[in-house]
């Protein structure tokens, strides 16, 4: 019974030391941040030196990579120092600020990572759909000339030469009247004719 109450005793006694332990480091904390928010860089040094290592194992733990870490880590340290003077102690301890802001700077990169990599992803498609649209379209493009060059040669040489001048060389049918020295209803005649043997010979439905 006696060892009992004893044990409760020294229980009793070891927490109210670790809470009195944890209440001076506490306001050592705060009493930093307020040098830091006057300017102080010697106090910056000394807080950094005390959170440093839990800063990172958070950070780590959302990031895994330890060279994004250790970047993320003094970008936390960066905010810090820009944002001691408006810690405010009534909102909550120094430990919970500084971890609230590692926390969400770490999700921040992970999110900006993923991003960057889906933006990435998203460019790649767009690149090699171009790519091989252009290449397709090209390949298109060389089998019609080469279909409409086998027509043309099922062309009388009168209709060729009409139909030629006037959708490959850009000529008006009173162009291409002047350039054969034909009636110009002749030449109509011809582009029309041409142009309809053109149709059945790619198999084009009028």
């Amino acid at each position: 019974m006696l060892e009992s109450v004893a044990s409760e005793d020294t229980s009793t006694e070891a927490r109210a030391q670790q809470k009195q332990t944890a209440d001076t480091a506490a306001a050592e904390l705060q009493l930093l941040v307020s040098r830091i928010a006057a300017g102080d860089q010697l106090a910056f040094g000394a807080f950094y030196d005390r959170l440093a290592p839990r800063v990172f194992a958070i950070v780590r733990r959302v990031l895994v990579d330890p060279s994004q870490s250790e970047e993320v880590m003094q970008e936390i340290f960066v905010e810090l120092w820009q944002t001691a003077p408006r810690y405010a102690p009534n909102k909550g301890g120094v430990t919970t600020w500084v971890m609230t802001i590692a926390h969400r700077r770490a999700v921040d990169r992970v999110r900006a990572s993923q991003a960057s990599r889906e933006r990435d992803l998203r460019v790649g498609i767009r690149d090699h759909a171009v790519d091989y649209d252009s290449v397709a379209e090209a390949a298109e493009l060389r089998l019609e000339n080469e279909r409409v060059e086998r027509a043309l040669h099922n062309l009388t040489d009168l209709q060729r030469q009409a139909v030629t001048l006037a959708y490959y060389g850009g000529y008006s049918h009173s162009e291409v009247s002047d350039m054969l020295g034909v009636p110009l209803g002749t030449v109509k005649t011809r582009i029309r004719d041409g142009m309809i043997r053109l149709r059945d010979e790619m198999g084009v439905a009028s």
